[in-house]
């Protein structure tokens, strides 16, 4: 498996239980999308994925490196392989969308270079060539503020794949953007997914858009696992996961 959660716990407070002994794998190239009710650890997953927290128990196993157990390094080299989709975008709203693609290999350039904004030639034709592969080839001198809620999020994409990750986080990623245009943004990261062999995990409170862009469903409520299985689950099934029941 390309990654694997094994008994994951995570507490806030001593006794908020946003994760509580999740475990479930995912395979290379598969797209995932995780439902469940508000609350149901769903942010916290990913967090966890990203690096950004740490679990109070388990493992998280990413194509055989411990996340877990990461630090300095070790951790940037596992975070290499990870990019990050938000619902708010997450961009610098007043430089333009090649900058904020570029802002992308900060973490790997050295502090004068960093500092000088010098990305160096190959750099700044690859986040071009990323705008042009999610459609804003003509928006790459424009300020992000002047985007819509679509073209922003299509930069925050073009800036997560910067780092050619492996495994493309999204937590709710269309959240924030009406049907049409987040059905849009959905038929491009499934492209991506298919083209590119990206693994997506996605967090995601529309069951029509996860149930027909996914290959698979975890469902948690209350930090518990309650369901892993195929995107066509039936409704009775949905019905549990967002009732806090195992599955039928």
């Amino acid at each position: 498996m390309y990654l694997e959660l094994n008994g994951v716990s995570k507490t806030y407070n001593g006794r908020v239980h946003a994760l509580d002994g999740v475990s479930f794998a995912v395979e290379r190239g598969q797209f995932v999308s995780v439902i469940g009710p508000s609350g149901a650890g769903k942010t916290t997953l990913v967090r966890l994925l990203n690096g950004s927290e740490r679990c109070d128990a388990g493992q998280i196993v990413l194509d055989g490196a411990h996340l877990e157990n990461a630090r300095g390094g070790a951790l940037r080299a596992i975070q290499k392989r990870l990019g990050t989709i938000y619902q708010d975008f997450a961009l610098v709203e007043n430089v333009s969308a090649l900058q904020n693609v570029l802002n992308a290999a900060l973490p790997d350039m050295g502090a004068l270079p960093a500092l000088a904004g010098s990305f160096g030639r190959q750099r700044r034709q690859q986040a071009l060539g990323l705008l042009e592969r999610v459609g804003l080839a003509g928006k790459a001198d424009e300020p992000v503020r002047e985007l819509s809620g679509g073209q922003k999020q299509r930069v925050a994409i073009a800036r997560a794949l910067m780092r050619s990750p492996a495994l493309l986080l999204a937590d709710e990623p269309v959240a924030s953007l009406d049907p049409v245009t987040g059905r849009q943004i959905l038929e491009l990261m499934k492209d991506i997914q298919r083209t590119e062999g990206v693994t997506v995990l996605m967090n995601s409170h529309n069951l029509d858009f996860a149930r027909q862009f996914s290959d698979r469903l975890i469902g948690l409520n209350g930090g518990r696992l309650v369901y892993d299985g195929p995107a066509d689950a039936d409704e009775d099934t949905l019905a549990a996961v967002y009732a806090g029941k195992a599955a039928p």
